[in-house]
This record gives C-alpha cells, sequence and structure tokens, in this order.
C-alpha cells in the first residue's frame, strides 16, 4: 500500500498542480484588469505610434475601468522599449505598441535581446497607414515626379530623415531610392516628431512619414505633400496621387500599428483586449476619424496579425538585408 500510494502520489500533486494553476488563470483572467496599465510606445512621442497608442489608451481606460498609461522609450529604432515588454510579467499589464519595425528587427539586428516573433503574443493590427511624401518648401518641386528628377539631377546633395536606422521610414525610402536611382543622404533621428522638427527647419529635405501626425503641417503649407504610398488612391483624399502613378510603377509602401504581449499571457486575457481594442477602432465615430486621415481600419484576429508581423519580417528584413542595414 504504501509503494502504491508513493507511485500515485507525485502524479497527483502534478495534476492538482495543472488544477491549480489553471484556475489561477481563469480568475486572473476573469479579474482582469485590477490595476493601471502600461502601454510601452518605443518611440519618441508625436509620431503615429503615439498618436494610436493614446487615442486607443483613452478610450480603453473608459471601457475597462482602469488607468492605461503610454510610455514613450524611444531609442534603437524601437528595441529598447520593445526589450521593457518582452520581460515583462505575462499577466496583461504590460502592453506593446508596434509597427513593421517590430518585425524588421528580427531580420536586421545584430544581437537583439528579445525574439518579435516567440516573446510576444499579438492582439490585433489596428490600422494600416500609408507614408506621405513631404518635400521642404524651399525645394523647386510641386509634384512627386519633378521631385525625383531634381534629386537624380541633384546626386548626393538631398537629405532625408527617419526615426532610425532600420525602421519603417528608412526602409521605404531606400526601397524608392533603388527604384529611381535618387541618392540621397540618409539622417536618423529618435522619432518622426523630431525628424519632421528637422525637416520644417530645413536640415532635411525629403521624408515619408506617416500622413495623420503630419497633417498639420502639410495642410498649412509648411511642408509639401506630393504623394502616398498605398497601391491605390484614398477615400478621404482622392486628388493626391500614389507614388506608383507619379513616375515609379510597382512602389508600394505602408506603416501599420498594432498591440501585442508578453508571450505567455493568458489567452482569456489577450481576447479580452482584442474584443475591447477592436471595437474601439470600430466605434463610429473613432473610424471616420481614422479614415478622414488616410487610414484603413483593419482590427484583424491575433492569429491574422502575426501572419501579418511574420510577413513584413520576410519582405522589409530581406530589402534590409540586400541593403547591408544592421541593428546594434
Amino acid at each position: 500500500m504504501t509503494k502504491r500510494y508513493s507511485a500515485i502520489a507525485p502524479l497527483f500533486l502534478a495534476s492538482l498542480a495543472v488544477v491549480v494553476s489553471s484556475g489561477v488563470v481563469a480568475q486572473s483572467a476573469a479579474d482582469y484588469p485590477h490595476k493601471p496599465i502600461r502601454v510601452i510606445v518605443p518611440f519618441s512621442p508625436g509620431g503615429g505610434s503615439d498618436v494610436i497608442a493614446r487615442l486607443v489608451g483613452a478610450r480603453l481606460s473608459e471601457r475597462l475601468g482602469q488607468t492605461v498609461v503610454v510610455d514613450n522609450r524611444p531609442a534603437a529604432a524601437g528595441i529598447v522599449g520593445t526589450d521593457i515588454v518582452a520581460k515583462a510579467s505575462p499577466d496583461g499589464y504590460t502592453l506593446l505598441l508596434v509597427t513593421a519595425s517590430h518585425a524588421v528587427s528580427a531580420k536586421l539586428a545584430t544581437k537583439l535581446p528579445y525574439d518579435p516573433m516567440k516573446d510576444f503574443s499579438p492582439i490585433t493590427e489596428v490600422i494600416a497607414s500609408p507614408f506621405g511624401a513631404l518635400l521642404q518648401p524651399s525645394l523647386p518641386a510641386t509634384t512627386m515626379k519633378e521631385f525625383i528628377a531634381y534629386a537624380k539631377a541633384n546626386p548626393g546633395k538631398l537629405n532625408y530623415g527617419s526615426s532610425g536606422s532600420g525602421g519603417s521610414p528608412h526602409l521605404a525610402t531606400e526601397l524608392l531610392m533603388s527604384m529611381t536611382g535618387m541618392q540621397m543622404t540618409h539622417v536618423p533621428y529618435k522619432g518622426v516628431a523630431q525628424y519632421v522638427t528637422a525637416q520644417l527647419g530645413g536640415e532635411i529635405q525629403f521624408s515619408l512619414s506617416n500622413m495623420f501626425s503630419t497633417m498639420g503641417h502639410w495642410k498649412a503649407g509648411r511642408l509639401r505633400l506630393v504623394a502616398h504610398t498605398n497601391p491605390k488612391r484614398l477615400e478621404a483624399f482622392p486628388d493626391l496621387p500614389t507614388v506608383a502613378e507619379s513616375g515609379v510603377p510597382g512602389y508600394e509602401a505602408s506603416l501599420w500599428y498594432g498591440f501585442t504581449a508578453p508571450a505567455r499571457t493568458p489567452r482569456p486575457i489577450i481576447d479580452k483586449l482584442y474584443r475591447e481594442i477592436t471595437a474601439i477602432a470600430r466605434a463610429p465615430d473613432v473610424r471616420r476619424m481614422l479614415v478622414s486621415q488616410g487610414n484603413e481600419v483593419i482590427t484583424n484576429s491575433p492569429a491574422e496579425f502575426a501572419q501579418v508581423i511574420a510577413a513584413a519580417a520576410e519582405k522589409w528584413g530581406t530589402l534590409g538585408k540586400r541593403l547591408g542595414v544592421k541593428l546594434d
């Protein structure tokens, strides 16, 4: 009898541990959230990531009854802030606002402290947004075709800005240069707000930036918006041509913004965040505002978002490797 019970005891204890663990997860998911949630934005304030995080965060706070704090941690094309989330407790209280740069880092970083695919649980992609091709108004070009011609006639004399080496604006501009023969000098900054400020001051002459966070500048004429990078014209701006139809056939690049959590975050919490965030993005007033700024509201499932991240890693990571881009 003693031997029999000694053999059964470990199995019983293991089963009990599973039951208790499952009960704790279920209880924690049922109570979620019971304290403030932090959303890490791995880029500086004022850019598209920051705008989306604060828009969703404010609504999420209202819906969940808990404070949602947006925490900007810019550095190294998003790696520093992303690492904070990778190492955070998988309890749903630390989230990450991601862009395509998150996926690209998997291919280009030489010493990445986390795995962009394995260390995160996708929640949902909120929007897809084209880059706007922005010119410094002092340039003698009023269309994308004229700018390309001017840049090609002045190789190496123009500067373009980005949010950092290997980031989406950097790779999208490098792709544009490779398809047109333009030669411009890359000037990396800590974030979109910084390189837009630099462009306003004449330090750089060209940038690809999200349209909605720069709208005030190009509507006021402080920057000249000459095209966008979607494959077809935008519903909100039907008169604005695409880059593809401005002399660069086949060119396409877009930003996307979404939310992830640390890997092993309980599925019930992921599902709850997915439902809440998609409800926010689909709300008529929010959707109308986002579409009016040139965005497409996506709100795909966690599994679909995982596929988007993998596809971005392949497309832009491959381009970055071909260009010799490295993230250190």
